[in-house]
């Protein structure tokens, strides 16, 4: 059982936090503390279950009473109490809402057990107690099939990355696609954690979803729709500008608001030449204006938007064999952003490196980097995995013996060869296993061996061949993950590892694991 601490939804509204594995004073201290630096704008009670504490070198009424100091200073409501020596020092719990159980079967039988519900429980005691079994009646069962995300990893990505940087460089996380499928609230709160300058998604309603989970963090809006400029100032999101049609709409809404100086970030096409304005303008006729000496024009003439950042995307940063027109963007981008920033007397931060930019072109981190899928553990230049932030992984349902020449699923495209053993796993192309990825085009892992898919994977099961596989039903199977990079995935479907990752499927159940 590993020594860490892991998120997970519960049973009627609660979020569990479970640090069951170990019970001290000074971890206890940690784990407060993490569930306190978890605003929940939902108002959701914060509730501790903690059992007795053993060999703290403190006579019992002082522990408990420094168990009471650290749970009011990190905004514990709700105690509940479970062990005789805790029930015993029930008076030097000075919450409110306290309950005292002998045991932490008497919990589960009791009323205060059966009523808990829109709660925020750190679930935090010896292992003796039998706090598995707790976690296990809390923890909402929807599915057999979990992404396990590990936060300790994806900060080691964030710090890998951020070596490259120069002390007063900053970055900006992408959690757009709910961070890439791990999930952006838990993620993003991790990244506000460590101090990233901003967050970046993809459309209005990500922002608010973030903001309604308590992230105070400048987020910004990569892909605004006119339809939701008042959102994004009710949220202060702030948006990507691309065209014209889209700056004049935005200053529009922002003077209808009587709103000024909203901060936007400025993109400019230097080569991708999917959005934003142009950077390198074709020989104007005389008299001709440029894109960039409009854009400079209507900027100045208002007061509603302030340009914060200025930006463009490398199309091939990511190859030695795109260096060329790399430093050819890196120059149209330079130029155009040059004559944008002498134009206004504030600090405008120019920014085009991304996650292999980073790497690739250190010299070219301006003031700001976007850091994408390589702090999702994927090193984009080489496809190399760093540290392993998403595991996607479910259990073997069923087991039966099916003989050679006979077929598995639908439209009989799995022929067996030999007599084989096949199980069945609770994963289909719903929840985002591809179904390209079948006939034998992919495998998972089993006890760690490779177990080939069979046949078509089905919506919601897929059959595996486990053959001389030493294995038995409810065994855990990897679908990807630490043994089982998603590059294996990409490379078999012929894409990127982005498209498997973000094409994880909600109703696949997210369990955040913190060392």
């Amino acid at each position: 059982m590993a020594m860490r601490l892991e998120v997970k939804e519960g049973r009627q509204g609660c979020t569990l936090i479970n640090d069951s594995y170990n019970s001290d004073i000074n971890s206890l201290d940690i784990a407060l503390d993490f569930m306190n630096r978890r605003p929940d704008h939902e108002g959701r009670k914060r509730t501790l279950v903690l059992s007795d504490i053993y060999q703290s070198g403190m006579t019992p009424e002082v522990l408990y009473r420094e168990v009471s100091s650290l749970c009011g200073n990190r905004g514990v409501e709700k105690f509940i109490g479970i062990g005789p020596e805790l029930t015993a020092q029930a008076d030097q719990i000075a919450i409110p809402q306290k309950y005292f159980f002998s045991s932490c079967e008497d919990f589960i039988q009791s009323e205060v057990f059966r009523n808990l519900h829109d709660e925020v429980i750190l679930i935090k005691g010896a292992r003796s107690f039998g706090f598995d079994r707790l976690t296990e009646q809390l923890e909402q069962k929807v599915h057999e099939t979990i992404l396990a995300v590990n936060l300790n990893a994806l900060v080691d990505n964030l710090n890998y990355y951020r070596s490259f940087l120069h002390s007063d460089t900053k970055i900006v996380c992408m959690v757009k696609a709910d961070a890439y499928g791990a999930g952006a609230v838990e993620v993003a709160k991790t990244l506000q954690d460590h101090r990233v300058d901003y967050l970046a998604v993809a459309v209005a309603d990500e922002g608010v979803t973030l903001r309604k989970a308590g992230i105070t963090q400048n987020i910004m809006i990569m892909n605004p729709e006119m339809t939701s400029f008042k959102t994004m100032f009710d949220y202060e999101l702030e948006p990507e500008v691309y065209s014209f049609r889209l700056l004049d709409a935005l200053i529009k809404a922002a003077r209808k608001e009587g709103i000024t100086g909203y901060p936007v970030h400025i993109k400019l096409d230097t080569g991708m030449h999917r959005l934003g304005f142009d950077a390198h303008p074709q020989p104007l006729p005389k008299g001709g204006e440029s894109e960039i000496d409009r854009l400079i024009d209507i900027l100045q003439h208002q007061q509603a938007v302030v340009p914060r950042s200025v930006f463009s995307h490398f199309v091939g940063s990511d190859s030695v064999d795109f260096d060329e027109f790399s430093a050819l963007q890196f120059e149209r981008f330079d130029k155009a952003s040059r004559r944008l920033q002498a134009a206004f007397p504030h600090k405008i931060l120019r920014h085009m490196d991304n996650s292999a930019g980073i790497e690739h072109f250190p010299e070219r981190q301006l003031d700001m980097c976007r850091l994408g899928i390589g702090l999702y553990g994927v090193d984009s230049i080489d496809n190399r995995i760093l540290n392993t932030v998403s595991t996607l992984k479910t259990t073997i349902l069923q087991m039966r013996r099916v003989p050679k020449e006979e077929t598995v699923g639908y439209s009989r495209k799995g022929v067996l060869t030999r007599d084989s053993v096949i199980a069945a796993i609770p994963i289909g192309y719903a929840d985002g296993l591809n179904r390209h990825l079948g006939r034998g085009r992919c495998y998972c892992l089993v006890n760690g061996q490779k177990a080939p898919y069979v046949g078509n994977i089905c919506m919601d099961v897929a059959m595996i061949d486990v053959t001389g596989i030493d294995c038995r039903e409810g065994d855990s199977v990897e679908i990807f993950g630490s043994h089982l990079p998603v590059t294996v995935l990409s490379d078999c479907l012929d894409t990127i590892p982005y498209e498997v990752l973000t094409g994880i499927s909600n109703r696949v159940k997210r369990v955040y694991v913190q060392e």
